[in-house]
């Protein structure tokens, strides 16, 4: 191999490939030594060297030096072969290199196809992976169509580099409102945490370093536009603004606004938080489908329950009336248990056996006698709410068959079955919420408790509110 093509070969590859030279020079000594065994066999001892910059060859088997014409025949095929591979891998690695450092950020593509629900996207001269998990729901991607994602996966894959983008991420948002908010990306503004429904609301706590300026001013901006230009960029997605606290007392009722949270108690032992509402806010704080309070649970890293003072009260006492079924717990015990916040025999099936031990005073072998019983109170609680969920499901297919015979009977006696009319609904289904599901409303289920209540919020979806 002339040195001048050699070099001139090496030039090129970095130029066009950006592919390091020393990698160039590494691959082609590994290609001509695996060349240069399996013509000397396996066993011999090959050295091959490029010189840098001049592009000469020396090459030595068993300490014999090579002349130049005996390297040129040193299995050129074989060599050649493993060139483009050993140039593939090195390309590869540089791909790899340069995307790895991009995790995280945002980026710009085209979107190329769609191929099984996953959607190609063009990124410069490669391609990028947005699969159907990690784009917004009802979004719809077609050829040629501006997206913009956060680069999520950069994994090798073969030859190639897999590259795996996201839209669901709390990061695209983080990104998003450096890109509009200034004062974030000067650091003025700090993002402190996100919690995320993709598609439907984010909540978004912030906090500043300098107190002359507004952090939640500063992210919706004048007339809301910088918080708008997100939204919209994320397909109407409703995002909230909630002023940081480290103060778990005061993030929480900034986490959950609109609603006006009365009172919180923390029970640390457990990482639950109890936030007391009144009536008239307690759909506001559960939020549509327990939306607004599963965020703000994330949000701020707490276990939060809705609830109004009268359950709470309620909660205690059958608590109390539970834990003292326990043999060997004391009143005093139980009663210092609900205050840290157990209020269930699956609360207390967790608790740290020196947590007992300081409270009553127990022996080792009480406390695990107290706990045992507490779990197997747990199991046979829950294996009788399945058992209700069973016979209530049996209960609804009973109903139904019994209604399709009903109809089939007036249908063979050439009976037409009343239907009734609409405007003159009954008591029951006037009551049901407008954003109720048809299959919930027609099922007639227990009373969900507070935490699990479907209530709607006031907003509507993908309008941008400011919290705390």
């Amino acid at each position: 191999m002339n040195p001048q093509d050699l070099l001139r070969i090496v030039d090129s590859l970095h130029r066009e490939k950006q592919i390091d030279p020393e990698l160039v020079m590494q691959a082609i000594e590994a290609a001509l030594i695996t060349a240069a065994k399996r013509q000397f066999g396996e066993e011999a001892e090959v050295d091959i060297h490029i010189v840098r910059g001049v592009g000469a060859i020396n090459a030595t088997v068993d300490g014999k030096t090579l002349s130049q014409d005996e390297i040129g025949r040193i299995g050129a095929q074989t060599a050649k072969q493993v060139i483009i591979q050993k140039l593939k891998e090195a390309e590869r690695d540089a791909r790899l290199e340069e995307f790895h450092e991009q995790v995280g950020q945002l980026i710009t593509g085209i979107v190329q196809r769609t191929e099984k629900g996953l959607t190609i996207v063009q990124l410069g001269n490669v391609e990028a992976i947005l699969p159907k998990s990690e784009q917004i729901p009802g979004e719809a991607y077609h050829n040629g169509s501006r997206v913009r994602a956060v680069i999520y996966e950069v994994k090798a894959a073969g030859n190639r580099v897999k590259i795996i983008l996201s839209r669901t991420k709390g990061t695209l948002v983080q990104r998003l409102f450096e890109q509009e908010v200034p004062e974030i990306a000067e650091g003025v503004i700090k993002i402190n945490a996100i919690s995320r429904e993709p598609g439907y609301r984010s909540k978004v706590a912030v906090s500043s370093t300098d107190q002359r300026i507004d952090c939640v001013g500063a992210c919706v901006g004048m007339r809301g536009n910088r918080i708008k230009n997100v939204t919209s960029e994320l397909a109407g997605e409703r995002i909230d603004i909630v002023r940081w606290s480290d103060d778990p007392m005061v993030l929480i009722p900034n986490a959950l606004q609109p609603a006006q949270v009365e009172q919180v108690l923390l029970c640390d032992m457990i990482g639950r938080a109890i936030a007391l509402v009144n009536d008239e806010h307690l759909s506001q704080a559960i939020g549509r489908f327990g939306q607004n309070v599963r965020l703000a649970s994330k949000l701020c890293g707490w276990d939060i329950e809705i609830m109004t003072a009268p359950e709470l009260e309620r909660q205690i006492e059958r608590a109390m009336e539970a834990f003292m079924q326990i043999d060997g717990m004391t009143e005093e015990v139980a009663q210092q248990l609900v205050e840290q916040g157990y209020l269930s025999f699956d609360d207390l099936s967790v608790i740290e056996p020196e947590a007992l031990i300081e409270m009553g005073g127990y022996s080792e072998d009480q406390v695990n006698s107290i706990v045992e019983q507490a779990e197997d109170r747990a199991s046979e609680q829950e294996a009788e709410e399945e058992a209700r969920k069973r016979q209530d499901k049996l209960d609804k297919e009973r109903r139904a068959s019994e209604e399709l015979d009903r109809l089939e009977k007036l249908e063979a006696a050439g009976k037409v079955p009343v239907v009734a009319d609409q405007s003159e609904a009954s008591v029951e289904e006037a009551q049901v919420p407008i954003d109720q599901p048809q299959e919930e409303a027609a099922a007639d289920p227990a009373p969900a408790p507070a935490l699990e209540s479907g209530a709607e919020s006031l907003e509507q979806p993908g309008e941008p509110r400011v919290e705390g």
